[in-house]
């Protein structure tokens, strides 16, 4: 096992990577930019180190010099950042440091969207339709020609995000060259990237992740599937395990796909394998993510298998201590991601600081966060600020508990999304399970609030107004106005 893992992350992932390493017994050291210099992260690990370099997270050449300077044997790259770079992966190897994920080689391969899709194909397996190249900055007549081929409408993704960041819908050719330009833009902000490529949309379909496990002797396994079709920005705001709308037979042939897709890529440590399911429940393959995922605690819920200490177990060169049979996937799981955030404000970031935090509680609430009483939300950084994850016996138990434990959360001081995630799960359609990826996440909501809700808004609103307007009107007791203590100490005539 490592004596030292060096953390190349930051916020919420990095917690939960040090408490991985904690029960491990494995040193763990935090790095962290000035902006973090109170965050969890930095106060939790055994050693923390001040990132100076310009790059940040990016640079390859300063981590790679810290993790030696400070004896790491190891490091996690976490989510975002480097997490999916062969040449970070191709650095630590020459360093004679352990990349705790994927090898640099099997990165590259499920990194080539396009040859990926093509040895699924090979393999019998359906596919998204996509273009037959991927395509760089002042390519917009080769773009132009592809999508008149594949039709529209079609979806722009960045070849380093995939579905997610950089990611833009084309409905018609009018749309073509602004939606390129700004996936193009993004891209380039998040991965340093600009290329692209095109894919044929599926409108109203379901987005389901197979999260898999490999290790270096040749076994893999799968954790059942999760869903992620609630979606705002190219984020998923809400995900769930299992997936809803899945029968049985839908169910089995995506685990099986999963598990083959893996097994030809020859992957290794912790994945996900990406679906799509189509209106008539037609299963389409679309890429594979060679990282932890931040949906991974619904996983753990389900399945009650610490995913991260897994990773490092294999990464330290142990074989996975169980196989498909051992795994079983119990009661249901949702995870919302929360936000600084305003809803109500087109979903501008809110960075400040947070004066008061109220955390849920209670038996299968799981709160994944850095924020605590007075903390500080960097504007540096992405908004998700905290995962909340509920699991129960079925579903409608595990939106009982969902919807109290988002009452219970509190968070004064800068917007967050919280009260458009209230409103998202008592939503009809969200309730009966019966939503996909056309499914339109409103802040305001359709008007229909519960009574209680309006005459506690009404309220509320009665009390600050009345705060507000009240004049401050020193008086005096009547007893003073009367003169009776001076009456008391006149001397008699």
């Amino acid at each position: 096992m490592f004596k030292k893992i060096l953390i190349a992350n930051r916020g919420e992932i990095a917690l939960r990577i040090i408490r991985a390493c904690r029960e491990l017994g494995v040193h763990s050291i935090s790095l962290y930019q000035t902006p973090d210099r109170a965050s969890l992260h930095v106060r939790l690990a055994d050693e923390a180190v001040l990132l100076e370099s310009p790059q940040g997270f990016m640079d390859i050449s300063e981590i790679i010099r810290i993790a030696r300077e400070y004896g790491a044997d190891a490091i996690h790259p976490g989510y975002g950042f480097l997490a999916e770079e062969a040449e970070f992966v191709q650095a630590c190897d020459a360093a004679g440091i352990v990349f705790i994920g994927p090898s640099a080689g099997v990165i590259r391969s499920v990194r080539d969207k396009i040859a990926c899709l093509e040895t699924a194909r090979m393999a019998g397996i359906s596919t998204v339709n996509a273009s037959s190249r991927t395509f760089d900055e002042c390519e917009m007549d080769a773009l132009r020609q592809e999508a008149e081929r594949l039709g529209y409408p079609l979806v722009v993704k960045s070849c380093r995000g995939g579905r997610g960041r950089g990611e833009r819908l084309v409905i018609d050719p009018a749309g073509l060259e602004k939606a390129v330009q700004r996936s193009q833009f993004e891209a380039q902000a998040v991965y340093g990237d600009r290329c692209v490529y095109l894919e044929k949309a599926i409108s109203h379909a379901h987005q389901i992740g197979v999260q898999i496990l490999a290790d270096f002797q040749g076994n893999i396994v799968h954790f059942g599937e999760r869903e992620g079709s609630v979606i705002h920005g190219n984020q998923k705001i809400i995900e769930e395990s299992p997936a809803p709308g899945l029968s049985d037979e839908q169910r089995r042939k995506i685990w099986d796909s999963a598990l083959a897709l893996g097994r030809l890529c020859g992957y290794q440590n912790a994945g996900t394998v990406e679906f799509l399911v189509d209106q008539h429940g037609e299963l389409y393959f679309t890429e594979i993510k060679a990282r932890i995922q931040i949906e991974h605690p619904l996983t753990e819920m389900l399945a009650r298998v610490d995913l991260v200490k897994e990773q490092i177990r294999i990464a330290a060169g142990f074989p996975l201590g169980f196989s498909q049979a051992d795994i079983r996937l119990a009661g249901w799981a949702i995870q919302c991601r929360i936000s600084a955030e305003d809803p109500w404000n087109n979903f501008m970031p809110s960075p400040g600081r947070l004066k008061r935090v109220r955390l849920p509680g209670g038996p299968e609430i799981r709160v994944d966060t850095y924020v605590y009483d007075g903390c500080n939300l960097p504007a540096e950084y992405d908004s998700l600020i905290a995962k909340l994850i509920v699991w129960g016996q079925d579903r409608p138990a595990c939106l009982a508990r969902l919807k109290r434990a988002l009452e219970e959360f509190k968070l004064l001081g800068p917007p967050t999304n919280l009260p458009m995630l209230q409103r998202v799960i008592c939503d009809e359609t969200f309730v009966a399970g019966e939503y996909d990826t056309g499914f339109s996440v409103n802040p305001f909501g359709d008007g229909c609030d519960p009574d209680h809700h309006m005459r506690d808004l009404a309220i509320a609103v009665a009390l600050i107004y009345d705060l507000r307007n009240q004049a401050f009107r020193p008086t005096l007791p009547s007893r003073i106005i009367s003169g009776w203590h001076r009456d008391s100490r006149r001397v008699p005539d």
